[in-house]
């Protein structure tokens, strides 16, 4: 997966409201291309269908899927209560081609022997190659046929998904029209309250607060911002320097878009400015002295065990949310809770965004030119990003955990989706990996509707939070969405060296003995990047931005 939406943490991937992790699956299915055309550019053509659209649950249907990751096994569908539902009353069934722990090698087997599934499912940039090798069907002449992809994802979205063709391939998952995000800054319950709950909001406020936790605290880390050589915490305290400075820039962009175009990182003052601050942070050992070094599971173990007194993180509540329910298990006194962003003095903090949120959604599902029906296929698909595809699988049966619906359209939650948690989480756990093409601007209302529905003390601790901070701080930067380089472009080439530069930058300014050496560190850097023609980069990822844009804009 890609740096800007990983499994468990995307959009509305984030840990669901009531225990279910939303993440995303799909199915597909193998036969004769019997039924197209080539087209002139190498891709398949679907051939012309009935003008009326066919009903699912009419006749029953039957595709394979390939879930183009390593760690994938899809579950066998129609097991669960949930699919078992959907297999029977809508006449769907589909079977899983695993791909064995090696995604890359099964694929490539299945594209030269050409025995292709009828549905692959996986990231986003896999699929240009794909389709110039005519593997793909476009789904174009479905779209206004089964209308719910295109009600519900909109025309910007679809845009920015187009291949180099005009054409649309790629069927996205937990799409979105509104902010999402999981990044923000968590503070040890028990420690603020015993220190007098003092002022946290700006960057002051934290230096002070961290130096009072050092002097009363011996053994407790002031400051954890998780795996630093990923730059996690490091880029997100970027943030707090600038208005509308997401760490994104930082830790994925690597480039600050100023008057239009992008401009090298390690020019920006602001830059500097952040690292300098991060630096003071370390050097006072005011925070994590293994943060280049450290694990995951000890990143957890520390929040776990409450030796953490402020915690910054991009995926701040997926952590934060466990360790709260560990901690509060035997005291209900401890725990975490989350503030607003940190925020230079004299800025605006309502426009302090810490990192940034993708419209697009996590992966995409395409059909491709050996399936049989792929109109038929297309309308599953379209049916299951639908509020009633949504409400069936995410949600269950009606009559189950649902029954009506409200003025709003979403479901009325009933008594047994209260009274059972364990087994409906049970249930509800089960379809996560067959969550293939979600509708997250849908399904996030029903997230939010349960959450409400609870008392105020059995309600999520990630909900609770990303309603009422995370996604009120994260920024929309759609457009610069899938904007990188081809490997082994030359720009690519420049883009692999670049990266490798600024962890090494990055790492060593961290390390920095003082103030002046984080200042010589990146100066140098920045030399070191034009040298590497880091001006050509920006050059092609401004030009790219700036293509995305105008995708966005037509109808």
């Amino acid at each position: 997966m890609n740096n800007w939406v990983k499994k468990g943490m995307g959009p509305l991937a984030a840990v669901m409201a009531l225990g279910t992790v939303i993440s995303g699956c799909s199915g597909g299915g193998s036969a004769p291309a019997d039924n197209k055309a080539a087209a002139p550019n190498g891709t398949q053509t679907p051939a012309a269908s009935s003008s009326e659209p066919w009903k699912i649950g009419s006749e029953p249907v039957s595709f394979t899927l390939f879930g183009n990751y390593g760690w994938y096994t899809m579950p066998p569908w129609g097991k669960d209560v949930f699919s078992k539902q959907v297999q029977e009353q809508y006449k769907i069934n589909i079977t899983a081609i695993n791909a064995g722990g090696n995604a890359e090698a099964k694929l490539s087997t299945m594209i030269v022997s050409k025995d292709l599934p009828d549905v692959i499912w996986g990231d986003r940039d896999k699929f240009e190659r794909l389709r110039e090798n005519g593997v793909l069907v476009p789904l174009d002449p479905y779209l206004d046929k089964y209308p719910n992809l295109k009600k519900w994802a909109g025309d910007e979205i679809l845009n920015m998904l187009r291949s180099k063709d005009g054409k649309l391939y790629m069927f996205p998952n937990w799409y979105t029209n509104k902010p999402t995000g999981n990044a923000g800054y968590v503070i040890n319950k028990k420690i603020y309250e015993e220190l007098g709950k003092p002022k946290l909001e700006t960057t002051d406020d934290l230096y002070n607060y961290l130096k009072l936790v050092k002097e009363k605290y011996p053994n407790i880390i002031p400051f954890e911002p998780g795996q630093a050589k990923e730059g996690k915490g490091v880029d997100l305290l970027f943030s707090a320097f600038a208005e509308n400075n997401p760490a994104s820039y930082a830790g994925t962009l690597r480039a600050v878009p100023k008057d239009g175009k992008f401009t090298s990182l390690f020019a920006d003052p602001v830059y500097k400015e952040a690292m300098i601050f991060v630096n003071k942070l370390h050097r006072e050992k005011l925070m994590t002295q293994d943060a280049l070094t450290q694990t995951v599971d000890q990143v957890r173990e520390k929040l776990n065990t409450g030796r953490v007194a402020v915690y910054a993180d991009i995926t701040a509540t997926d952590y934060a949310s466990k360790a709260d329910a560990e901690l509060s298990k035997s005291d209900p006194n401890a725990g975490y809770f989350m503030i607003w962003p940190i925020h230079k003095p004299g800025l605006d903090k309502n426009k302090i965004m810490v990192a940034h949120y993708d419209r697009l959604g996590w992966n995409a599902a395409a059909i491709t030119a050996t399936a049989k029906d792929p109109e038929k296929i297309f309308a599953v698909l379209d049916w299951m990003t639908s509020p009633d595809g949504m409400r069936q699988i995410v949600w269950g049966p009606e009559g189950m955990y649902w029954k009506g619906l409200d003025s709003e359209g979403l479901p009325n939650l009933t008594d047994k989706f209260f009274s059972e948690p364990a087994e409906r989480t049970k249930n509800m756990n089960a379809t996560n990996d067959l969550q293939f093409v979600g509708n997250s601007t849908y399904n996030d209302k029903i997230k939010v509707k349960a959450e409400l529905s609870l008392p105020e003390e059995k309600r999520s601790w990630e909900t609770k939070y990303q309603d009422a901070i995370t996604w009120k701080t994260h920024m929309d930067l759609t457009a610069m969405r899938g904007i990188e380089p081809p490997q082994d472009s030359p720009e690519g080439i420049i883009r692999e060296r670049w990266i490798e530069l600024y962890k090494k930058v990055r790492a060593q300014a961290i390390l920095a003995k003082s103030e002046q050496e984080v200042i010589e560190i990146i100066d140098k850097g920045e030399k070191d990047a034009q040298t590497l023609g880091i001006e050509k980069l920006n050059e092609y990822l401004t030009k790219r931005w700036k293509e995305n844009e105008e995708k966005m804009k037509k109808k």
